[in-house]
């Protein structure tokens, strides 16, 4: 299928849903809801999952007409913000903000206080942002071509930083690593400014990054991106091909995601009224531009979809943690 048919058949099922919305009775007194929301977000206030968190929440509250309150409780693997939305009351007052590190650290940690694949009901994913293999704007390499040509040359001697290991960008460059059969050192730093400060002071030759937050340099020229992990380009960097296209990885495709999930027995009655509310909030072009700003792009799912895409990441990445002999925590 192709990108405009895809985005055609997203377009229709997000419409689908603000009708079913926009179609529901007015609600008693006793209905869902009749009082404020938590959204608890497990990552810090002002980076991508927080503000994507607050976007369609604002959006959410048009159907809802209740206020949702963002809760953020950062923590190494998401596991307090994760832990506490498994324990709240099952009745949809409080939410999490699912995203792929939830898959992620069902195989770095040697034991979580909840199970992710059992101790939540999925709602619908928001968004996917995806990631980019970058250099500085004056590094010796054009191309990803190049790279792989040297990589190749001097085994071992090629430096790829990233955030800290089990982080999607960390786990990318793995991928990148075990898929192209190179030798190359992975550098990992504890935040993305030094990821960036490294690959300009020449102190790395390559960096993964979430693309939104790098847009900004790269359109300055202050980097350079080589390649983009999604599967197809992407209009805001239609010159930069995929890394599809650049190595010849035909299943390299890599994006972060963010989701809503609620404890798992949830009332269905109350998780088919926050579908809707997302699915409609997904579906204002308002909220559509402000995610696309940021690099994200916004795509509402079914509660069976997000379920799926879960357990395929957890899968996914379990293999790569383990190739990559990433010692549990």
């Amino acid at each position: 299928m192709s990108i405009g048919s895809r985005h055609r058949a997203s377009r229709r099922r997000l419409l689908g849903a603000v009708a079913a919305a926009a179609a529901l009775p007015a609600f008693g007194e006793d209905a869902y809801p009749n009082r404020p929301i938590t959204l608890i977000v497990p990552f810090a206030a002002g980076g991508i999952a927080d503000l994507t968190a607050r976007i369609v929440a604002e959006a959410m509250v048009a159907q809802l007409r209740q206020p949702i309150v963002i809760d953020n409780r950062p923590s190494a693997g998401n596991i307090v913000g994760t832990s506490a939305v498994a324990q709240a009351r099952r009745d949809g007052y409080t939410l999490l903000l699912m995203s792929n590190g939830n898959a992620v650290s069902a195989s770095l940690f040697r034991k979580l206080p909840f199970d992710v694949s059992k101790d939540f009901t999925p709602v619908s994913t928001l968004g996917f942002f995806d990631l980019v293999l970058l250099v500085d704007a004056q590094s010796r390499f054009a191309s990803l071509g190049q790279v792989l040509g040297e990589a190749r040359k001097r085994p071992g001697k090629l430096t790829i930083g990233t955030i800290a290991p089990g982080s999607t960008q960390n786990l990318a460059a793995e991928l990148f690593r075990s898929s192209t059969a190179i030798d190359a050192l992975i550098v990992p730093y504890k935040t993305s400014p030094a990821v960036v400060s490294a690959l300009r002071t020449g102190e790395i030759d390559l960096a993964f990054e979430i693309l939104g937050p790098m847009l900004g340099q790269i359109k300055s020229g202050a980097v350079r991106a080589l390649a983009v992990t999604s599967r197809d380009r992407l209009p805001v960097l239609s010159d930069v091909p995929t890394m599809r296209e650049a190595a010849g990885l035909d299943d390299f495709v890599v994006a972060s995601w963010n989701a809503l999930a609620a404890p798992a027995g949830t009332p269905a009655p109350t998780v088919a009224r926050l579908v809707l509310a997302t699915h409609a909030a997904l579906a204002s072009p308002a909220t559509r531009e402000r995610l696309e700003a940021l690099g994200v792009r916004p795509q509402a799912g079914t509660p069976a979809e997000l379920r799926a895409l879960l357990a395929s990441e957890i899968d996914r990445w379990r293999s790569v943690i383990l190739a990559a002999h990433i010692p549990p925590q």
